[in-house]
C-alpha cells in the first residue's frame, strides 16, 4: 500500500505535522487536491512537489532542458493541442507517445491526444514553468493562434503582398481578426517579458525572422515556420495600430502607439522600412512612465555628485556623447527630472519624443514640413525658457543656435555621436564652431555607455591574477590598478533560467566626465586634437570610460568582456 501524499511530505522533512493540519484543513473548504492547497498556502514549492508525486506515482520527474526534443516530433502534434493543455510531447517510439505534464492527476489531456493522434500517450512530470519555456522554444511565440489562422484560411498559403484593391480590403480585415490581433498581442506580450527594447520583424525570400534586443543584444525568438503565410496580415496590423498607411509599402514611415500589458501601459514606437522581399518593422517599447533617479544610473558617488554640482549652473552646455543605444537619452531625462519644479520653464526638441516628461513643453521635429532642431531651437527662445533639450546637435546651425542660447543665460542639454568625451570637441569643430565658443560655453562633456549587469542568480566568483581575459585587460592600460590585497575576485554569470542562459540581467552605465577646465579650454582654443586633450583631462583628474568599467569589473557588477565590447 503506497503511502499518502502528506505522509511522503513529512517523511521527507519538507512540511511538518502542524502544516499538513492546517493544509486538510483548508481543503475540506476548497474541496481542491491536496498538493494544489500546499502551493496555494506556499509551504512548498512546485518543482519538491512534483518529485514527491512522481515517487508516489511511480513515475518520472524530469529537467525539460537537459532533454533533447526531434524537430520531427514537433511537426507531428499539433500545436493548438500542446499549448490548450500545456503539456509538451517529449519523445515518440513505435506508436508510444511521451508528453510531460505538470499535474499528474488530469486525464483529459491524456485521452484527447490518444482520440485525434492515435497513439498510445505515457506521461512524465516537469513544472509548468518548464513546460512552458519547451513550448516557446520548440514551437515558437503564438504558435497555436497561427495554427488556428491557417486552419481557418481556405486559401492557399502565400505570402507575397497582393497589388490590387480587393486583395488589400482583404489583408485590411484579416488584420482586424481576433485571432491576428492575438498573435501580435503574443509577440508584444512576450517581448515585454523578455525585457526586450526593440521587436524586429523581418521577412526574407523564404522565412519570417523575430528578433528582440534583450540588454542591448539582439536574440532570435522562436517561431512557427508558418508565420510567413502571416506576413501580410501582422505587418497590416502594427500599422494600422501605429496610425500607418497600409497600402504604402515603398516608402519608409513612422508611427507611434500605446498598449496595455497587464496593468502597465507602453509606448510603442514603429519604424517600417521598405526592403527587397517586403517590408521590415521595428517596434521599440517605451514604459509611459519611468522613475528617473540619478542613483539608478550606475555612476559612481563622485561622478553622482559632479553632476548634481553641474545641474546647479545657470547657463551653459551639457553634452552626452556616445553611440546609439549608449542610454544618452535617459541621463538626459534624469538630469531634466531633477530641474523639473514649477520654478523652471523647461522645453525639448527631440527626433522623436521616446519619453513623456509632465511639467516639461516636448516638441517633436517634423524635417517634411520643415520643423526641425534649428528652426524649433530659434522659435523656443522666445518662450522664456530656463532650460532647454536639444535631442542631438546634427549640423552647424543646431550647434550655432544651441550655443548662443547657453551664452544668452539659458542652461542647454543635448548629445553627440562621438567615442569620447575630448572627441566631442573636435566634432564642433568639424561641423563649424569656432573653439572659442566650444571654450565658452560648455560646462561639460560626458561620455557614456552601458554594460551588463551579471546576473545575481548565477554569478561566479574566479581569481583576478589567473583569468586570461582580466589579465590583458589589466595590461593593456597602465592607468589601471589592481589592489593589493590577495584572492582579489572577478565574476561572470554561468547562465540560469533567470537570464535566459545569458550571464547577463539588466544593464547599468560607465561615465567619463570631462570638465572644460582653464588648461583644457586653452587647448580646445587652440584646436588640440582630442587625445592630446584626453591626456590632459586624465592628468587633471578625468577618470576615463575604461577605468570607470574597470570599477564595476573590481565590484562584481560586470565582466571584462563585457566592458571591452562597449568600449572597443
Amino acid at each position: 500500500m503506497s503511502l499518502r501524499l502528506g505522509d511522503i511530505l513529512i517523511e521527507q522533512h519538507l512540511i511538518t505535522p502542524q502544516e499538513l493540519e492546517r493544509a486538510l484543513a483548508e481543503q475540506q473548504t476548497t474541496q481542491k487536491p491536496l498538493g494544489q492547497v500546499l502551493r496555494a498556502m506556499g509551504l512548498i514549492s512546485e518543482r519538491k512537489l512534483l518529485q514527491v508525486l512522481a515517487q508516489q506515482q511511480g513515475i518520472a520527474f524530469v529537467e525539460l532542458k537537459d532533454i533533447p526534443i526531434e524537430p520531427g516530433l514537433i511537426q507531428k502534434i499539433p500545436a493548438k493541442l500542446v499549448w490548450h493543455y500545456k503539456v509538451m510531447p517529449v519523445s515518440l517510439v513505435a506508436n508510444v507517445l511521451t508528453i510531460a505534464v505538470s499535474d499528474p492527476f488530469d486525464v483529459w489531456p491524456i485521452e484527447d491526444l490518444e482520440t485525434h493522434l492515435g497513439f498510445r500517450v505515457e506521461k512524465i512530470l516537469a513544472t509548468s514553468q518548464d513546460i512552458n519555456d519547451a513550448l516557446k522554444k520548440y514551437y515558437g511565440v503564438g504558435a497555436e493562434t497561427i495554427e488556428k489562422i491557417l486552419a481557418q484560411e481556405s486559401a492557399a498559403p502565400g505570402f507575397s503582398v497582393p497589388a490590387d484593391k480587393d486583395k488589400i480590403e482583404d489583408i485590411e480585415k484579416m488584420s482586424e481578426d481576433a485571432s491576428v490581433i492575438r498573435l501580435v498581442n503574443q509577440i508584444l506580450h512576450e517581448a515585454i517579458q523578455s525585457r526586450a527594447t526593440d521587436i524586429h520583424v523581418e521577412i526574407y525570400r523564404d522565412e519570417l525572422t523575430l528578433r528582440y534586443r534583450i540588454d542591448g543584444i539582439l536574440y532570435d525568438v522562436p517561431v512557427s515556420n508558418d508565420i510567413k503565410y502571416l506576413y501580410p496580415a501582422i505587418i497590416s496590423r502594427i500599422k494600422i495600430m501605429s496610425g500607418l498607411d497600409i497600402i504604402e509599402r515603398r516608402l519608409p514611415q513612422d508611427g507611434r502607439a500605446k498598449t496595455r500589458i497587464g496593468n502597465k501601459e507602453y509606448d510603442l514606437r514603429t519604424s517600417v522600412i521598405p526592403t527587397i522581399y517586403g517590408e521590415n518593422i521595428v517596434l521599440r517599447i517605451l514604459p509611459t512612465t519611468m522613475l528617473f533617479d540619478i542613483a539608478q544610473l550606475g555612476m559612481s558617488a563622485q561622478d553622482q555628485e559632479t553632476i548634481l554640482q553641474l545641474l546647479k549652473k545657470p547657463h551653459g552646455i551639457l553634452l552626452v556623447t556616445g553611440p546609439t543605444g549608449s542610454g544618452k537619452t535617459t541621463t538626459l531625462y534624469t538630469a531634466l527630472s531633477k530641474l523639473n519644479t514649477r520654478s523652471r520653464k523647461i522645453l525639448t526638441i527631440e527626433d522623436p519624443i521616446e519619453y513623456e516628461l509632465k511639467g516639461a513643453a516636448q516638441t517633436q521635429v517634423n524635417v517634411k514640413i520643415g520643423l526641425t532642431f534649428a528652426v524649433t531651437l530659434r522659435s523656443m527662445l522666445r518662450h522664456d525658457p530656463d532650460v532647454m533639450m536639444v535631442g542631438e546637435i546634427r549640423d552647424f546651425e543646431t550647434a550655432e543656435i544651441a550655443i548662443q542660447t547657453a551664452l544668452t543665460g539659458h542652461l542647454v542639454f543635448s548629445t553627440l555621436h562621438t567615442n569620447d568625451a575630448a572627441s566631442a570637441v573636435t566634432r564642433l569643430i568639424d561641423i563649424g564652431v569656432e573653439p572659442y565658443l566650444i571654450a565658452s560655453s560648455v560646462e561639460a562633456f560626458i561620455a557614456q555607455r552601458l554594460v551588463r549587469v551579471i546576473c545575481s542568480h548565477c554569478k561566479e566568483g574566479f581569481d583576478l591574477r589567473s583569468d586570461i581575459v582580466a589579465s590583458e585587460f589589466l595590461a593593456a592600460d597602465a592607468s589601471l590598478i589592481l589592489p593589493e590585497s590577495s584572492g582579489v575576485k572577478i565574476y561572470r554569470g554561468k547562465g540560469c533560467k533567470i537570464c535566459n542562459q545569458t550571464g547577463y540581467f539588466g544593464r547599468s552605465g560607465i561615465y567619463e566626465i570631462l570638465l572644460p577646465r582653464e588648461e583644457i579650454k586653452k587647448m580646445i582654443v587652440q584646436k588640440t586634437p582630442s587625445d592630446v586633450i584626453k591626456k590632459q583631462a586624465v592628468a587633471l583628474g578625468m577618470r576615463t570610460l575604461k577605468q570607470a568599467g574597470w570599477e564595476k569589473i573590481l565590484t562584481g557588477v560586470t565582466t571584462p568582456e563585457e566592458v571591452l565590447r562597449v568600449i572597443q
